[in-house]
C-alpha cells in the first residue's frame, strides 16, 4: 500500500490540463485517495466528461475561483507559464507543481516503483506486465498511457506495493521518478524538438539508470547499442533480452504467425528452454515488448503459467493496431505510432496478416519532428501499397520550419512510390470509398485527430 503522509498536506489539488492521459490518471487516483481534486482544461472531451461523473469537477476553460481554494495546482509542461490560473496560483502564492514532478513524489510513496522506459513499446509493454501482475493476483496499482479495456481505464489502484507505470523520456520527465525497477526497451532518435541529437538522448538514459538503488533491477533490450552498455551505470541486478544477441539472458527462437499476424515463439532463459507463448497483438515488435515482460516478471518470481495467461490476455490497448470495424469490405485499424520506427514496425506487423492491399493514412505529428526525420518518414511508409498524407498535425508547436506534408510525398515520389496528400478527412473517405477493395485493409496512422477518421467511416457504412 502507498505511504501517502507527504502529499497529506494537500487537501484540495487543482489541475490544469486534467483531461491529458497522465493527468487524468493521476487525477482518479488521487480522488480514490480521499482528496479533493478539481481541474480545468481547454477543450471538453471523454476524459473530462468521465472525470466530471467521477465526482471530480472540471471547468473547460478557466476557473480563477478554484484556483483560490485549491492547496496546490498541478499543471502539464505544455501549459504556458502565462495560463491565467498559473498566475493567479502565484499571485495568491499556492504551491505549483509541474506534472512529472508530482508524479514522482507519487512513485515515491510506493516502495516498488516499476518504470517502464523506451522509444517506443512503453504502452504495450507496460499492459502486458500490468496483466501478468493482474492475473499473478500481485494487485498492482498501475498508470499507463492509454486505455487499457482490462482496468477499464488508464489507471489502476491496487493495495499492493507494486506501482506499475509508463515513464516517458520527452523534457527528461522520467528523471523526476523513484524507480525500483526499470524496463528500458529502446533507445532512438525522437523527441529532437528538446533533445536536439540521438547522444543528448542517450545521456538522459544514462542519467535515468542512475537513479535505481543498489537492490533494484534494470531489464533492457541489448539487441539495441546503446540500450546495450546501460549496465555500466548501475549497480541493479541486471536482466537483458533479445532476439539477434546470442548473450542475452531471454531470447526468443523459432518465432512464427498465424493469419492474425499474432506471433508464437519459443524463449529461452541463459540458453536453456523456458516456454512456448503466444500473443494476441500482431508484430515482430511485439516479441520483444513481450520478452521485456517475461523477464521482469521472472525476476519477481511470477509463475510462468500466469505469465503465459496474461500474455495471451492482453489483445491490445486504445490506439495500438486497434481494430476499428469495416468499410466497403475493408477491414479499419487505427495505431498512434507517429515515429518512423513505429510506423515501419506496425507496417511489418500488418505484412503478418491476410489481407488484399493495404492503406495507410498517415498525419505527420510535429513540424520539428516531420522535419529531423523527412527522409525516414518516407522510408518507413513504402512498407504500405498505398499511401495517403493529410496534414500535419501540430500539437504544440507553430511551423517555423517551413515543413508540410507535400514534402512527404515528394520524399516518396524521389523513391519511386506515388502517394497521394489529401488535407480534408471528407476527401480521403470518398477516396477510399471509389478506390478499395473487399478484404482490403486500412490504416489510420499518427498521434492527432487522424483517430477519428475510423469511426467516421464505421458509421457512415
Amino acid at each position: 500500500m502507498a505511504n501517502i503522509e507527504e502529499l497529506r498536506k494537500y487537501k484540495h489539488i487543482h489541475m490544469i490540463g486534467i483531461g491529458g492521459v497522465s493527468m487524468s490518471g493521476i487525477a482518479e487516483i488521487l480522488k480514490k485517495w480521499g482528496f479533493v481534486v478539481t481541474g480545468s482544461d481547454w477543450a471538453e472531451s471523454d476524459t473530462t466528461r468521465k472525470l466530471n461523473l467521477d465526482g471530480i469537477h472540471v471547468v473547460i476553460g478557466h476557473d480563477v475561483n478554484m484556483v483560490a481554494k485549491s492547496d496546490v495546482v498541478v499543471y502539464t509542461a505544455a501549459i504556458k507559464q502565462d495560463d491565467p490560473e498559473l498566475v493567479k496560483a502565484r499571485e495568491l502564492r499556492i504551491e505549483t507543481i509541474e506534472r512529472a514532478d508530482f508524479l514522482g513524489m507519487i512513485t515515491k510513496a510506493f516502495r516498488d516503483t516499476i518504470c517502464i522506459s523506451g522509444t517506443h513499446g512503453k504502452t504495450t509493454t507496460t499492459s502486458m506486465v500490468s496483466m501478468c501482475f493482474i492475473e499473478s493476483c500481485k494487485d498492482p496499482s498501475i498508470q499507463v498511457g492509454a486505455e487499457l479495456k482490462a482496468i477499464n481505464g488508464n489507471y489502476r489502484i491496487g493495495n499492493s506495493e507494486h506501482f506499475i507505470i509508463e515513464a516517458c523520456e520527452y523534457v527528461e520527465s522520467f528523471l523526476k521518478f523513484y524507480p525500483k525497477a526499470e524496463i528500458i526497451l529502446n533507445i532512438d532518435n525522437d523527441h529532437l524538438d528538446y533533445f536536439k541529437n540521438i547522444e543528448n538522448i542517450n545521456k538522459a538514459f544514462i542519467k535515468y539508470v542512475g537513479l535505481l538503488p543498489d537492490d533494484g533491477l534494470l531489464v533492457v533490450n541489448i539487441d539495441n547499442k546503446y540500450c546495450a552498455q546501460l549496465h555500466k551505470y548501475t549497480n541493479a541486478k541486471v536482466v537483458t533480452y533479445g532476439v539477434e544477441n546470442e548473450k542475452a539472458n531471454f531470447i526468443a527462437r523459432g518465432i512464427t504467425y498465424n493469419k492474425d499476424g499474432f506471433p508464437r515463439f519459443d524463449v529461452y532463459y541463459n540458453n536453456t528452454f523456458y516456454g512456448s507463448f503466444e500473443l494476441s497483438v500482431p508484430g515482430p515488435h511485439n516479441v520483444f515488448n513481450a520478452l521485456a515482460c517475461i523477464a521482469l516478471c521472472h525476476s519477481y518470481g511470477i509463475e510462468k503459467q500466469d505469465i503465459k495467461s496474461g500474455l495471451k490476455k492482453y489483445t491490445g490497448a486504445h490506439r495500438r493496431f486497434e481494430y476499428k470495424g469495416n468499410f466497403k469490405g475493408a477491414s479499419i485499424y487505427d495505431d498512434y505510432g507517429h515515429h518512423p520506427t513505429e510506423i515501419k514496425a506496425t507496417a511489418l506487423g500488418l505484412k503478418k496478416k491476410t489481407y488484399n492491399n493495404s492503406w495507410v493514412i498517415f498525419q505527420p505529428h510535429t513540424y520539428s519532428r516531420t522535419a529531423n526525420l523527412l527522409n525516414e518518414f518516407a522510408e518507413s511508409l513504402t512498407y504500405f501499397d498505398n499511401i495517403i498524407i493529410t496534414d500535419i498535425y501540430a500539437a504544440r508547436e507553430i511551423n517555423t520550419y517551413g515543413v508540410s506534408s507535400e514534402d512527404i510525398v515528394k520524399k516518396l515520389k524521389e523513391m519511386g512510390r506515388k502517394a497521394i496528400y489529401i488535407p480534408q478527412f471528407k476527401d480521403i473517405i470518398n477516396y477510399l470509398d471509389e478506390n478499395i477493395q473487399k478484404d482490403d485493409i486500412i490504416l489510420t496512422l499518427g498521434a492527432g485527430t487522424v483517430t477519428q477518421l475510423g469511426d467516421i467511416m464505421v458509421n457512415v457504412h
